[in-house]
């Protein structure tokens, strides 16, 4: 981030910063850069979280306790190895990871026909699982950064296409066409079947 000149730092000129300048004077500790990047982000986390089937009020507390996290951890920020909005949707969902991992930890009920042994998959079916795997991760290798990167944050993020081109910074129109040509060559390289694969992977 380029040095911003404090006179400039009007509520105007935050609402016209990127979200990569405003991390940056947030790790300065600067609460009005926060306030602004709280305005963007708190309901889009929120929303986040909903989509992936949080209840409200649960959503509500884990988006601020995210805000809150951005505030204090906004100095390990690196624009070179990820956009902001990919830095701080990696924050809410290694919260909401720990979230399910915590409530996971129940004392199990032995008598509980889960804890049942599923009949060992056949050798072969293990193999073609993780070879189709590896073939899909290959094909997605082979498309361009800019394809690769929106299909990432799309699929394994869950971002809407909106929400997407505000990450990206781009028409929402270019990430529609960027998603298109890449399901396109994936088809070519994998066939009909490889959706379904590609969003459970």
């Amino acid at each position: 981030m380029g040095h911003i000149e404090k006179s400039l730092q009007t509520p105007v000129a935050y609402a016209q910063m990127t979200d990569g300048d405003l991390l940056g004077l947030v790790a300065e500790e600067d609460r009005l850069a926060f306030a602004e990047l709280f305005k963007r982000y708190a309901g889009r986390v929120k929303a986040f979280l909903l989509r992936w089937g949080m209840p409200g009020d649960q959503a509500e507390e884990v988006a601020q306790e995210v805000m809150v996290s951005i505030w204090r951890r906004a100095d390990s920020f690196d624009a070179k190895k990820a956009a902001a909005s990919t830095w701080i949707f990696a924050i809410a969902r290694n919260r909401r990871i720990d979230l399910i991992r915590k409530t996971a930890r129940r004392e199990p009920d032995p008598e509980d026909p889960l804890f049942e042994r599923d009949p060992d998959p056949d050798g072969m079916v293990i193999f073609s699982q993780q070879e189709r795997q590896r073939t899909i991760r290959a094909a997605i290798a082979e498309l361009p950064g800019d394809q690769q990167e929106v299909l990432r944050i799309a699929f394994f993020e869950g971002l809407s296409h909106g929400e997407c081109a505000t990450a990206l910074e781009v028409p929402l129109g270019t990430v529609k066409s960027r998603i298109r040509l890449a399901f396109r060559k994936l088809r070519e390289a994998l066939g009909e079947d490889f959706a379904e694969e590609l969003l459970n992977d």
